[in-house]
């Protein structure tokens, strides 16, 4: 670790004796409590961790293997998380961003380095619950080294307002043998405008499921675009997308998939939910560019079953409560 950084840890450290440190790192863990996350496993010392609050490192923990190195920026924070080769993580390393102011800006610039042969998992939660004007913004560059495993799910909590704009672009690429699994779901508080980049490029037998999973209402505004090159023999690409909206809101789903070499398998599977106003759109793209590999596409848009709607309505439920639990259960 740098020099640099390991100030910044050292200085996130220190402010533990602070007043106001103590107030905005219980205020986070209440929040990430709220995202679905255990605020107990980010202070056990046998899982890797890191606390970011807007532009501030509250806490780090690292074990072996895994080095966290956090930068504070002026509104945000760089982040570079490295596993080293062969390194087999016992628990997933746990992430918390967020904001519990209600405007600002919050920047997150990361890189994950996944050494040769590693396996890692991760648990991010991001948790703005009280956003009326707030934006974040996640520049992410991974790259999984051959033979390496990383899992990451990320799962954000909004709040009642739909104040909050979320724009998260990633960068990724697996080498030969690798496997990346990545899973954004927001399924919890207003969505507000949400607008997922995530572009990937698969080496030889490398292989990459991107499930995507949001729920929105009111004046939401939701957008998915995914890019998977399949550059290798044999390399394999899986995009799950799972959307609702109701009311006003919007969903557009853009699907890219390529298979660009002999043996690479892709395909797409998207399904999308209405109600109300709400309106939804599918956009897939097929390239083959060579003649023995395959890709494939499914898409659905509609309403939800309407014999699972009548199973629930008929054990007392309303017609709203019903569809938010069938939905809720699709988002899983």
């Amino acid at each position: 670790m740098s020099s640099h950084s390991l100030s910044r840890i050292k200085s996130s450290v220190l402010r533990q004796r602070d007043p106001a440190w103590t107030r905005e790192f219980e205020a986070i863990l209440k929040a990430y409590e709220q995202a679905g996350g255990r605020p107990d496993v980010l202070q056990t010392p046998r899982v890797a961790s890191a606390v970011i609050s807007g532009n501030q490192v509250l806490a780090v923990n690292q074990v072996e293997g895994v080095n966290i190195e956090a930068e504070e920026l002026e509104h945000g924070i760089r982040a570079r998380i490295t596993v080293a080769p062969g390194t087999k993580v016992d628990y997933p390393v746990h992430l918390c961003f967020g904001m519990i102011a209600a405007e600002g800006l919050q920047e997150i610039i990361s890189e994950f380095e996944i050494g040769e042969g590693a396996e890692v998992g991760f648990l991010a939660h991001c948790t703005f619950p009280n956003a009326v004007d707030l934006k974040h913004v996640m520049d992410a560059h991974i790259h999984v080294g051959p033979g390496a495993t990383m899992r990451y799910s990320e799962g954000h909590y909004h709040g009642p307002h739909g104040g909050i704009e979320v724009l998260p672009t990633t960068h990724a690429q697996v080498d030969e043998g690798g496997r990346l699994e990545s899973e954004f779901s927001l399924a919890h508080g207003r969505a507000g405008r949400l607008e997922i980049q995530f572009e990937v490029d698969v080496a030889a037998r490398g292989v990459v499921e991107l499930v995507a999973k949001a729920y929105g209402s009111a004046e939401d505004e939701i957008k998915v675009n995914e890019v998977v090159r399949l550059n290798g023999e044999g390399a394999r690409g899986l995009t799950k997308t799972r959307v609702a909206v109701r009311d006003q809101a919007t969903s557009e789903v853009y699907t890219t998939a390529e298979g660009n070499a002999p043996g690479a398998v892709g395909h797409m599977d998207c399904t999308e939910i209405v109600r109300g106003e709400a309106m939804a759109r599918n956009v897939p793209v097929v390239v083959v560019r060579n003649d023995r590999a395959r890709v494939t596409h499914e898409a659905a848009i509609g309403s939800v079953s309407k014999k699972e709607l009548e199973t629930l309505m008929a054990r007392g439920l309303g017609e709203e409560e019903a569809v938010d639990i069938i939905i809720r259960g699709m988002l899983g």
